[in-house]
């Protein structure tokens, strides 16, 4: 009797694990080299990220504008100063790849002072805003000064962060398991945006000063508890690569090097083509919802639910595609012919006053733009040549962060100047109404799409390739470095194989 019910617990045993890797969330992101306790450590680092971007561009601008009376311009202002410290993430991540340290270490340096410089800019975040809003006997430029150095400190420690963290789990990630690897670490920073919101919604429900004081500090050292705890024991020392003496490279000629090869300014445009394309709708849909098709607050609001939907979509996808060998610039060509039908209904929806239709519109935006995202960077982490890795991605987030902050405002401006002439009756009256403007934008978004597949094309590989190569691969011709190539049809996208 006892044996066979140890014959039956074993059989449910047994299945319960092939149902956890089949079932649960990015399980199979995990390998020997990096399990999935350490890589779901490693990945609050984009928790803290999230949770720092969120107070940046939702509650604090809210708060700013709403219960501090700060003119709105100087809040545009206040909350584009993180973008600056975008483009340093390339010069950050070749600092990480050829740091000096005795202690061994080349991630985890750039890491903690990241982290110090976010908790830093979230400690003085308050009393900054309270003196900028006038509540108090300094002068106006002080509150200016003070405000813009907290939103600094701030946006340098979380793209420190990031481009660090991304290339350390690159370094721990065997290569096969990346792509996973990325749907996971892009899905947490997806939760710490969504729990932040929620969490910082409720807590400054009955708003006051002190109230203010207590959650952007709270948020402050939480963060940089995460940070600390995702850093832990993650990174192996080995002073002999990091010794000082050695050999240095610059950083002219490290990118000399990079875009020497193959066809990485390409990438890049492509990468920055895309991310305008998806972008400059980010801060639109919601007004445009509420304005032309007349949706509640709690029904706006719910499209970012939706648009997030999405995204966890495409990042799943992506993922389970790119792990059987599809070409990541391939799946991104998919991704950006998902957007033209995307933008295409958001744009019939107010003709047809159609919320449905709208809604599907809204999806698919996320879906492409987080298959799209996925695509780049995974492709950024596997091309990636050894002792280049921090480069390339820091480089691929400085193009990403940048391109997204100019289609956001490029797609406000837009809007508004548009607008503005139609409803004046200065381009005729059959334009003359709220919905003309975002529709110029989702319009441009649409031709930007088409010069994103022009972009991206010549990066696709060609089928006999990408043949020849996996051949190769099993028949261990091919370079360890070799990226997977076996090519996925265009159905995939709808029914992955």
């Amino acid at each position: 009797m006892s044996g066979r019910l140890a014959r039956i617990n074993a059989h449910f045993a047994g299945g319960w694990q092939t149902m956890s890797t089949r079932f649960l969330p990015f399980a199979d992101a995990a390998s020997e080299a990096l399990p999935l306790p350490r890589l779901l450590r490693l990945s609050l680092f984009q928790v803290s990220v999230g949770m720092a971007a969120v107070l940046l561009i939702g509650t604090l601008n809210r708060v700013m504008i709403v219960e501090l009376h700060v003119p709105a311009w100087l809040v545009a202002l206040m909350v584009s100063l993180p973008l600056i410290a975008a483009p340093f993430r390339a010069i950050v991540g070749f600092r990480s790849d050829h740091h000096t340290s005795l202690l061994g270490w080349r991630r985890v340096p750039f890491l903690w002072f990241g982290a110090m410089l976010q908790f830093g800019g979230l400690a003085i975040m308050p009393f900054a805003l309270i003196l900028l809003s006038g509540d108090s006997n300094a002068p106006p430029i002080a509150g200016r000064i003070a405000a813009a150095l907290a939103f600094l400190l701030v946006g340098a420690g979380l793209h420190t962060v990031q481009t660090v963290g991304l290339a350390l789990a690159t370094d721990l990630a065997p290569p096969k398991t990346r792509p996973r690897v990325v749907a996971l670490l892009c899905m947490m920073l997806l939760i710490g945006m969504v729990a932040s919101a929620l969490i910082f919604g409720a807590l400054l429900r009955d708003f006051s000063e002190i109230r203010l004081i207590q959650v952007v500090q709270g948020a402050g050292l939480f963060s940089f508890a995460l940070n600390i705890v995702a850093l832990w024991k993650q990174e192996p020392r080995d002073p002999q690569a990091t010794r000082p003496g050695r050999d240095r490279p610059g950083f002219a000629a490290a990118w000399a090097d990079f875009s020497a090869e193959g066809q990485a300014v390409r990438r890049l445009v492509a990468l920055g083509l895309g991310t305008i394309a998806f972008s400059m709708q980010d801060v639109l849909l919601e007004p445009y919802g509420g304005q032309v098709l007349h949706l509640t607050v709690g029904q706006t609001t719910a499209l970012s639910a939706l648009l997030a939907c999405g995204g966890l979509c495409g990042f799943g996808l992506g993922a389970r595609n790119l792990g059987r060998g599809a070409d990541p610039y391939r799946l991104a060509g998919y991704a950006t012919l998902v957007g033209l039908p995307a933008f295409t209904a958001v744009l019939l929806a107010a003709p047809f006053g159609s919320v449905a239709v709208f809604c599907l519109g809204v999806a698919l935006i996320g879906f492409g733009a987080g298959l799209f995202a996925h695509c780049t960077l995974t492709a950024a982490m596997n091309g990636a040549r050894s002792g280049q890795i921090g480069l390339a991605l820091g480089l691929w987030g400085a193009v990403q962060a940048s391109a997204a902050g100019a289609a956001v405002a490029s797609g406000g401006l837009l809007r508004d100047g548009i607008g503005a002439l139609a409803t004046s009756g200065r381009l005729g009256p059959v334009l003359n109404k709220a919905a003309t403007g975002y529709e110029c934008v989702y319009a441009v978004e649409i031709l930007l799409m088409f010069a994103t597949l022009v972009a991206v094309g010549p990066l696709v590989r060609r089928l006999g390739n990408a043949r020849a190569d996996a051949q190769g691969d099993a028949q261990g011709d091919a370079p360890a470095a070799a990226l997977p190539t076996l090519l996925l049809p265009a159905r995939s996208l709808t029914h992955p194989v």
